[in-house]
């Protein structure tokens, strides 16, 4: 199942039917399912494709009513969920509505998670006029009144999942499709170090390659040390993309007045706050003594000496500002540090590995508290004294980086 697929969050209490409504969407017995409250701990993904939606992930979350110690944690991981999530399922049983709902609910609006409220087990008790006049005075949602046991409802409730989805959740997005044309030539430089997977090029690589020849182009691919070599074919490229970490190298060498960027910076675009990460970069050179920098992977995976993350980033930042700084590094979709205002500067990879909605949601308590964010590829290209040619032609607003001059 492809990262890009829809991301539905099964949220409420326990018991209220949470894995039931997962096994009646699957059609399988995929969640466990128990009269004894609390069976489900940590969130359950499974990969399924839904009639008239399309390729989605369910996720079944732990019940937010929860207690004890243990039950704290679930709690926290069920709402962590939310940051997730395309859309949602409030899912509530035997009329309650209080205080769990409304907080779940006001964790939706603030992570614009569009969602329903499914009344579950209407089998047993249907859901009363002022249940539904309780949840009208906190919620404009859809609400529907149910049972999982009963086949009819299952399409009752697909169709008003089809209601609550995001018109952008399957929209097709391309990296490069609004830069270039059909029949134009695009350069690809991929450099092959330590961090290169053995036999294989890596996500980003094979998706632009991919995007460029769904945009009709004549695609090209060389490693950093053969740019010369094609140029002398006398083949000019319409856009020419390399690896981040070879952006030196690259620009010493490509002509000025061929556009050039990088995979990581063309991921920034389609996937993250494009206009944020335009505004932070500059950032870099207000940097102090001291500062605390936040370095967020998007995915797990082994380290080594040249690991542009931890290792190529923080030594080119310290050598660029001459300053001692102190870096934190964050992994895949942990946690996120609880002094969040301690640190100045955030920088995030190119999130091939997760969806815009979790990308844009990991940044929003940065962004949102003034604290600058930036992007590995575009760091670099401000290191490297090429963050003008290598964002110009992917702004979708004006950003005054004369303010902040990196040339």
């Amino acid at each position: 199942m492809s990262i890009n697929s829809l991301h539905i969050g099964i949220f409420g209490r326990r018991n209220t039917g949470k894995s039931s409504l997962i096994n009646m969407l699957t059609g399988q017995d995929i969640s466990i399912v128990s009269n004894f409250p609390g069976t489900t701990t940590d969130p359950v993904k499974k990969s399924v494709e839904i009639f008239d939606i399309g390729p989605a992930i369910l996720i079944d979350t732990a019940g937010i009513d929860d207690l004890g110690e243990i039950g704290n944690k679930k709690i926290q991981k069920s709402q962590e969920v939310i940051m997730k999530v395309d859309c949602a399922i409030l899912l509530i049983a035997g009329n309650q509505f209080g205080d769990y709902e409304m907080q779940l609910i006001e964790q939706f609006k603030k992570n614009d998670v569009p969602y329903l409220l499914a009344h579950n087990k209407n089998d047993i008790d249907k859901i009363a006029a002022i249940t539904i006049s309780a949840i009208q005075q906190h919620s404009n949602a859809e609400i529907i009144d149910f049972s999982t046991i009963n086949p009819a409802d299952k399409e009752r409730l697909i169709s008003a999942l089809k209601r609550i989805v995001p018109s952008t959740a399957f929209q097709k997005s391309s990296l490069i499709g609004d830069l270039v044309q059909p029949k134009d030539v695009v350069l690809l430089i991929t450099p092959i170090d330590s961090e290169a997977p053995e036999g294989r090029m890596i996500l980003p690589q094979n998706q632009t390659i991919r995007d460029a020849l769904d945009n009709r182009c004549i695609t090209v691919v060389v490693r950093e040390n053969e740019i010369a070599d094609f140029l002398a074919l006398g083949v000019r490229p319409a856009l020419a993309i390399t690896d981040s970490s070879a952006f030196g190298i690259v620009a010493e060498v490509l002509p000025e007045d061929i556009p050039l960027t990088s995979f990581s910076i063309l991921f920034a675009r389609m996937k993250g706050n494009f206009s944020a990460f335009l505004e932070g970069t500059p950032h870099i050179s207000r940097l102090s003594d001291g500062d605390r920098i936040l370095l967020l992977e998007s995915c797990t995976h082994q380290t080594s000496c040249d690991d542009i993350g931890r290792v190529k980033i923080p030594n080119l930042l310290q050598q660029f500002t001459g300053k001692e700084l102190n870096f934190t590094v964050v992994s895949g979709l942990s946690e996120l540090p609880p002094k969040i205002r301690d640190f100045s500067l955030v920088i995030q990879c190119g999130g091939c590995m997760v969806t815009r909605k979790q990308l844009i949601n990991r940044l929003r308590p940065f962004i949102d508290r003034g604290i600058p964010v930036t992007n590995y590829g575009m760091v670099l290209a401000y290191i490297h004294g090429i963050f003008r040619r290598a964002t110009k032609m992917l702004e979708r607003k004006p950003v005054n980086l004369s303010l902040f001059p990196d040339d």
